[in-house]
């Protein structure tokens, strides 16, 4: 692997542990259908292979947050149905029609740029409206919905598909309000009954709320194989599908007051050994972690000393006598019986894991692992 690493850090991801986590969540969302989230680059673990590998493991269709990106998958050759859930501008609308997207409309003015750009192609565009019930972002008033969509449905070349709402506290222990929001999304469906489809769960709502689940539901931090919040989704047996690794690229060993990094904020105490890793905040690791990161080097957890830097960083490989240039040391995965995820990761830096696992760069290439064989690379010159 390393002959091909221009720049020793690379993310791993494991399409089987993929393809577990889909058909797990799958299989609780029953009767729905279920909807791999891929937006932000499949929450950096690469939308394309990812995209591929879910609608292979059972998932009926994808979701996005831009006009691009859906673009993206399309220009991959798929052909699955893409929603955009997020805010679409006119100016996209004939975009959206070109490459069969599915998008989320909240304003007249781009729900008609959108029937001008299907009149022009010939053809029937879906869309999708939001309901606004307590995150308060984005979405119709319910007591605007019903002029809303009868706005909609009288323009020429649209069908309003489906209805939904986005649940503002779905992993938290009290689903009082997240009940309140699904009794919203009800009342709503109600007064358009001839919009069929309806959606709001997302990963935390299909581990634990299987009444909320509707015609469809969206399924993104699961999928990657993480929990949304302790508690959340007890014995259900996600993997995770990332790794972030990278390689000793120098040795050194300090004398007693040397310092290492911006702000010489660490000084050495005593003869330490040092290893230079090529991995830093430009990466995904974030700087918030300087002074709390641990990194796994022959199965043993490692300190990594002062700031980090936008590309590198320096671990103290004093206690690991055989370290050596080259070898492999891990980021954020598992190595021999250690193990740091992204949950640990954001602890430390004060985030969520979404946060951690979307970080990841493009620059960092990604390696898809599929029986425990490297299936495809993708860097910033090869992409899936």
């Amino acid at each position: 692997m390393a002959q091909w690493l221009g720049r020793p850090v690379w993310a791993e991801i494991d399409l089987d542990a993929l393809s577990h986590n889909v058909a797990l969540l799958r299989e609780r969302a029953r009767p729905a259908a279920l909807y791999a989230v891929v937006k932000a680059n499949a929450y950096g673990h690469g939308a394309v292979m990812v995209a591929n590998a879910a609608l292979q493991a059972g998932a009926s269709g994808l979701c996005v947050i831009t006009a691009d990106e859906g673009e993206e998958l399309r220009r991959a050759g798929i052909e699955a149905r893409i929603v955009v859930l997020g805010y679409s501008p006119p100016g996209v609308a004939e975009q959206l029609v070109e490459f069969r997207l599915t998008p989320s409309v909240h304003d007249m003015d781009t729900a008609r740029a959108l029937s001008r750009a299907a009149t022009a192609q010939n053809r029937i565009q879906p869309v999708h409206v939001e309901v606004e019930t307590g995150l308060n972002r984005h979405g119709v008033m319910v007591d605007q919905l019903v002029e809303f969509a009868a706005s909609l449905r009288a323009l020429p070349g649209l069908q309003v598909e489906a209805l939904f709402t986005h649940f503002a506290a779905a992993e938290e222990g009290d689903k009082s309000f997240t009940r309140g929001q699904f009794r919203q999304l009800l009342d709503a469906s109600a007064l358009v009954p001839w919009v069929t489809m309806r959606h709001c769960a997302a990963t935390a709502s299909i581990m634990d709320n299987p009444e909320l689940h509707v015609e469809m539901v969206r399924a993104g931090l699961g999928i990657y194989g993480y929990h949304p919040a302790p508690g959340c989704g007890v014995g259900m047996d996600v993997r995770p599908v990332m790794s972030l690794k990278t390689r000793i690229a120098r040795l050194q060993t300090l004398n007693a007051g040397d310092t290492v990094g911006y702000g010489r904020v660490f000084r050495a105490m005593q003869p330490t050994r040092v290893a230079l890793l090529m991995a830093g905040y430009a990466d995904g690791l974030q700087r918030q972690l300087s002074g709390t990161l641990e990194v796994l080097l022959h199965g043993q957890r490692v300190p990594v000393l002062g700031r980090l830097a936008m590309d590198m960083c320096m671990a103290d490989v004093t206690q690991v006598g055989d370290a050596a240039v080259g070898d492999e040391v891990v980021l954020l995965g598992t190595q021999g019986s250690a193990h740091i995820d992204a949950d640990e990761l954001a602890a430390k830096a004060g985030t969520i894991s979404w946060d951690i696992l979307s970080g990841v760069s493009q620059r960092v290439p990604r390696v898809f692992l599929q029986g425990g064989k490297v299936v495809r690379t993708t860097s910033l010159n090869q992409r899936a």
